[in-house]
């Protein structure tokens, strides 16, 4: 399908106009039409019309570059169609859990060594963290992103999970912990000493899978592709439903220029795993490679024969997305390599018929050794007797670079794991002599862990008793180290996997530990006994009154009060003699606002009037006894036609004197507390009376002591003639 002239690409802008502002209308023109030639293409891919999408993503690169990103849409199309022609079904993690047996990593399914809990709570091998496989969370999708980009290497383990680790599978954590070091030898390129450390362990484990994987990651970073495929063939035909090693297998295939090969077997490991973040990379780079038009320079390095046949391997991309054809065999793009075109023989697809594989062959020995050609991607330019002997491993490779897949295709629709068992080498159950409450301990409040959170330094503590002494200082309480990016983030999330093994080894005794928290929680949601009290300021019914929350005690004050799910305390003035007031308001939170040191803006806005009983404290701050104050209705009609006429005189009063205050001041008033409440039909219908009162209360510059006394007040009518009093001598002054 060709693209719409409409969203064609224009001749050059012939308009009037200075020559750099004609270029930047070029410019903003092709990015708007870039913009929606992706756009188109992704809806079509939505579609299944893979053929059209192609076409139009196509177009857009011709616009100029995108970034890979955006084909995010195209590949989980391509995925689809790939997926539905193996007959694979994907394996999705479950959400929101940590999935297998015990100390099994989600993420390369093999032994949890060295555990490191990411902030989101779920827990992966540090073998995973350190390298490239892991993007995001398996389970929850958020990025396992640390302080700093350096953490994900210096990344520490979970002290308690590591422990468990060492005290139950002592083997296997000791085996964990030498790959780990491997791994970082690797990773520095350190490959002479990763050698002889892998030669030593073969030794005395010479099935070990993944020795195996680390020795073909040692031959690759060596350049020696055929020795890396064939380890990764031994790992594949023993773990047929291993993502990882397809992932591994394709990064190969892709760095000795098997641009196909590797474009199928990144498709294989997400039909298998969709949630493979590099692996979707990856593939979305190779389209753009794939897609992206020619530059002129490189055009015209090229000889016919081989210009044609880049235009040959391009269509086959095409061919794929239009369905007309079983699978599509794709050669190396000119972005990724312009030397010649490939072939290879693959059983994962429809194999080439033989003489169109020894006429394929022949050809690229004969480009070889007449054209010469420069490769024109990111790759390290190479001599002419290094470019001569990857031609040569290239060849060797074809023949064997997927002879284990059709074992795979045999067993491809049961859709499991069956290899996992031989690479991890789990044991399904712990000794029962080897489970210790005290393993599980909070270091603080020396109970068993309850909602357990792992902070970046990798100590454990329970919720409650980290965010407690959070509120005193910003350092883990063990080691001391600072936490303040951590508390800036507040992300406490409760490790999953220490959560999941106490729910199943330490059931009664979590049942006894939640049965404490429970009582705790009833007695601090009770609002008569023991409400907590800031003392602070005066506090009114129905008018807002927000808060700047940094001491300690009234940080553990709120929060509690958010946590019980009353989001209410009381609100007193202080009194040099019995500390605080004998009468306050409960406020109502609406709204918190945590800055980044711990601090908190609170929104209240006020509730019920309340009298103090008894004075007790909790935690450092001031709890009470209360009863709930309500005003005293009037039942008989003339009391009330004249309690009428009274609301009626002081709310015009008030009217009147808030309408004559100066414009600086009306303006502070109505910015902190809003305007002054409509006056209400039924005067006794609310338990503390008109709302307006408190509202004028609040604004009128009076002695606290006073107002405290208009608070404790059951009776409209006395409140009325108060405020009626100080109006009449506020308005004499401003008559003057």
């Amino acid at each position: 399908m060709a693209v719409p002239t409409a969203l064609s690409r224009r001749a050059p802008h012939q308009g009037s106009g200075p020559e750099g502002a004609s270029s930047v209308t070029d410019m903003e023109e092709d990015e708007g039409e870039r913009e929606l030639l992706l756009q188109r293409g992704e809806l079509l891919a939505l579609g299944s019309q893979l053929k059209e999408a192609l076409d139009t993503y196509a177009a857009a690169l011709r616009l100029g570059p995108v970034q890979p990103g955006r084909l995010g849409t195209l590949v989980d199309a391509l995925l689809l169609s790939y997926r539905a022609r193996q007959g694979i079904a994907p394996v999705r993690p479950q959400p929101g859990g940590q999935q297998g047996p015990e100390f099994s990593c989600p993420g390369c399914r093999g032994f949890l060594g060295e555990p490191v809990t990411a902030p989101c709570g779920h827990s992966y091998c540090r073998r995973c963290l350190r390298g490239e496989l892991l993007s995001s969370c398996r389970f929850c999708q958020q990025a396992l992103s640390f302080r700093a980009p350096e953490d994900r290497t210096e990344s520490r383990p979970s002290v308690v999970l590591n422990q468990l680790a060492e005290k139950w599978f002592p083997a296997q954590s000791h085996r964990a912990k030498a790959l780990n070091r491997l791994g970082e030898l690797l990773r520095r390129g350190h490959f002479g000493e990763a050698q002889g450390a892998i030669v030593e362990t073969m030794k005395s484990e010479p099935d070990d899978l993944l020795l195996r994987v680390y020795r073909a990651e040692l031959y690759a970073g060596r350049l020696e592709f055929k020795a890396a495929l064939h380890d990764l063939n031994v790992v594949l035909s023993r773990l047929p439903f291993w993502p990882e090693g397809y992932f591994r297998k394709a990064k190969v295939l892709q760095d000795s220029s098997f641009v196909d090969d590797a474009l199928q077997l990144y498709l294989q490991c997400l039909a298998l795993d969709e949630g493979f973040a590099p692996a979707k990379l990856a593939v979305e780079k190779i389209l753009c490679d794939l897609l992206s038009p020619v530059p002129e320079n490189v055009k015209e390095g090229l000889k016919e024969s081989v210009w044609s046949s880049l235009q040959h391997t391009r269509s086959k991309l095409f061919v794929l997305g239009s369905g007309m054809e079983e699978s599509c065999h794709l050669q190396p793009s000119s972005q990724q390599n312009s030397e010649v075109p490939k072939a290879s023989k693959r059983t994962v697809i429809r194999d080439l018929d033989q003489a169109e594989y020894i006429q394929e062959l022949n050809l690229v020995e004969k480009h070889a050794k007449e054209d010469g050609l420069k490769r024109v991607s990111s790759e390290p330019l190479l001599s002419g007797q290094e470019r001569g002997a990857l031609l040569k491993r290239k060849l060797s490779i074809s023949d064997q670079d997927l002879v284990m897949c059709d074992d795979r295709t045999k067993h491809k629709k049961q859709g499991t794991i069956d290899g996992d068992a031989a690479y991890s080498r789990l044991s399904q159950t712990v000794p029962e002599d080897l489970i210790d409450a005290s393993d599980f301990e909070c270091a603080l409040c020396m109970r068993l862990f309850f909602e357990p959170v792992t902070i970046p330094c990798g100590h454990s503590f329970c919720k409650k008793c980290l965010e407690r002494c959070l509120d005193h200082a910003p350092q883990c309480p063990l080691c001391k180290e600072s936490l303040t990016e951590y508390l800036a983030s507040r992300k406490y999330n409760v490790t999953q996997l220490l959560e999941a093994l106490i729910i199943k080894y330490l059931p009664d005794e979590l049942s006894e530990r939640r049965r404490i928290y429970d009582e705790e929680i009833a007695e601090l949601s009770n609002l008569t006994k023991n409400v907590p009290v800031f003392v602070c300021t005066m506090a009114y019914p129905t008018v807002p009154c927000p808060l700047h929350v940094f001491e300690p005690r009234y940080r553990l004050m709120i929060r509690r009060s958010m946590e019980t799910g009353t989001r209410q305390f009381g609100m007193c003035i202080s009194d040099p003699q019995k500390i605080f007031a004998d009468y306050g308001c409960m406020l109502q939170i609406r709204n918190v606002h945590f800055l980044h040191d711990g601090r908190s803006i609170v929104d209240t806005v006020g509730g019920k009037r309340f009298r103090v009983l008894q004075r007790l404290m909790k935690d450092g701050y001031c709890t009470a006894d209360i009863e709930y104050l309500e005003d005293i209705k009037v039942e008989d009609e003339e009391e009330m036609h004249k309690l009428q006429e009274l609301h009626d005189l002081v709310y015009s009063q008030a009217c009147s004197w808030f309408q004559n205050l100066r414009t600086k001041f009306r303006s502070q008033i109505l910015h902190h507390f809003g305007s002054m409440p409509e006056r209400e039909e039924n005067i006794q219908v609310m338990p503390n009376g008109p709302a307006w009162c408190w509202w004028l209360l609040a604004v009128l510059p009076v002695d606290r002591r006073y107002q405290l006394s208009v608070l404790s007040m059951m009776s409209v009518q006395e409140r009325l003639i108060k405020l009626q009093h100080i109006l009449t001598y506020f308005s004499r002054n401003q008559s003057k």
